[in-house]
């Protein structure tokens, strides 16, 4: 496939919050035996299967500082334009001096400024193939805090399309993407869906049990006052090897609790494209309607209903653990309005997971919920890809191309408004965890999916011929 052996991955961002770049890596280094470097900053640490194989090399580079917030305003464009300037000259170095000579520069976008000028700067210099993969456009995310009309934005745009097709070759994520970029900007791309690599899967009773034994310190402490967990965990020690408040081991034996809460995941970088806000309505919609469903009324006390749960008592509609995984700018202020909810059957625990457990968790779930809506709504959320490959169903928020990802009552459900997705909730959740058929419908439908399709076929498939017909013509 090569000519030098070698292949450059560049992610300016985190490499740990880009699975899709590490699966490049992986795929560069196993199917097309390639040695790969890779460009990043630091920050979380990628898959141990990124960091155990030895055809690949990570540089980290230094991450930009966040400024502080009592800088004055008027310095916000000097920071903005600052910025790029630093990162641009950061690249060059790592990918003229530092990095061998290689065959192809494979480069995420978004960000668009100033990567795809680095790298094409440096695609020309050391006599590369340039090939872009198309997560999304870095206009529109950037529209999202200066708006559409900025003109930062505009400049952005017109250097996001100018270098993006001087690429030898582009990937996108979406058929709906492929066709903007053929109408709208000049540059042929091919398909490269994102699928579930070989390490998400359904998890194993034992490895939930182990996994759950794990999170037991996480779980016993509410955001904020005594939750329907919490008051549950109060008995569970935080290094308790033998319950969890999913399991329990009875010598040999790993059984499920039969009323424990629904496992609920919402994997979200909390940001502005993933209205949060939408999941905390429907948790207290949920949460006053399955009281009017029950004929409670607004005086029962709770603490009698946990002393209830506690002792064993199962109800029509369960309660709801939601588990909220990531990082990002806007999680503090949404850890405190969870601080500030009443809840008598909903309760929240946001945590950030290894690698190598968050497909363990998505595996031990019940359901996940996306909030993702794309900020040029024609990228899909790769979450919900690894959901899949877990067989977990999903619900996700609707937006223009996500029937190309969700078969809606096949293996998951689109909402549109918080009540929508209580309504889902009540109606996924009725009778768990023994006879709420249409969940383990669903379930089935995405283990189907998931074991449909995985990374490294349609990589082998896709990718790899655009690669190798690249590297053969530079």
């Amino acid at each position: 496939m090569a000519k030098r052996g070698r292949a450059c991955v560049v992610v300016l961002g985190d490499l740990g919050r880009s699975p899709r770049m590490q699966y490049h890596a992986l795929s560069l280094a196993r199917q097309a035996s390639l040695k790969v470097d890779i460009v990043a900053y630091g920050g979380s640490e990628p898959h141990s299967a990124v960091l155990e194989n030895e055809s690949i090399h990570i540089h980290t580079m230094i991450q930009w500082p966040k400024h502080s917030h009592s800088l004055p305003k008027i310095l916000d464009p000097l920071m903005l334009l600052l910025k790029p300037i630093i990162q641009f000259i950061m690249l060059l170095w790592f990918l003229c001096i530092k990095v061998p000579p290689p065959d192809a520069f494979i480069v995420q976008n978004p960000p668009s400024v100033p990567t795809l000028v680095a790298v094409k700067w440096a695609s020309s210099l050391r006599q590369s193939a340039f090939i872009v993969d198309w997560h999304n456009f870095g206009y529109t995310l950037l529209g999202l805090s200066l708006g559409r009309s900025s003109r930062f934005v505009s400049i952005y745009h017109w250097l996001e399309k100018r270098y993006g097709q001087m690429a030898n070759g582009s990937l996108c994520v979406t058929r709906a993407m492929q066709h903007e970029l053929a109408q709208n900007w000049g540059i042929k791309a091919t398909v490269l869906y994102d699928q579930p690599p070989e390490f998400f899967h359904p998890t194993l009773l034992e490895e939930k049990h182990k996994l759950f034994c794990r999170l037991n310190r996480y779980l016993c402490h509410p955001l904020g006052v005594q939750d329907c967990v919490s008051a549950e965990t109060a008995g569970i020690g935080r290094d308790d090897q033998n319950e969890t408040l999913f399991t329990t081991q009875v010598g040999t034996s790993i059984l499920f609790k039969p009323n424990r809460p629904a496992l609920v995941v919402s994997s979200t970088s909390w940001t502005p494209d993933e209205d949060f806000g939408i999941l905390l309505e429907a948790a207290v919609m949920y949460d006053r309607r399955v009281a009017a469903l029950l004929d409670e009324n607004d005086s029962t006390d709770e603490g009698v209903l946990w002393k209830e749960i506690s002792g064993g008592k199962q109800y029509l509609y369960p309660r709801l653990l939601f588990i909220i995984t990531g990082k990002g700018p806007e999680k503090e202020k949404y850890e405190e309005k969870i601080k500030r909810l009443n809840l008598k059957r909903v309760a929240f625990r946001t945590m950030w997971l290894s690698a190598e457990d968050y497909p363990l968790l998505l595996g031990s779930a019940d359901l996940g919920v996306c909030l993702h809506t794309s900020s040029s709504g024609l990228d899909l959320p790769m979450k919900v890809v690894d959901m899949f490959g877990c067989g977990l169903p999903v619900c996700a928020v609707s937006f223009s191309c996500i029937d190309e990802l969700v078969k809606v009552e096949k293996n998951g459900l689109l909402f549109s408004s918080s009540s929508e997705l209580a309504d889902e909730l009540l109606m996924l959740f009725r009778g768990f965890p023994d006879e709420c058929d249409y969940l383990k419908s669903l379930k089935n439908g995405a283990l189907e999916m998931g074991s449909s399709a995985r990374w490294d076929s349609e990589w082998e498939e896709h990718a790899k011929p655009l690669i190798s017909e690249v590297i053969s013509k530079t």
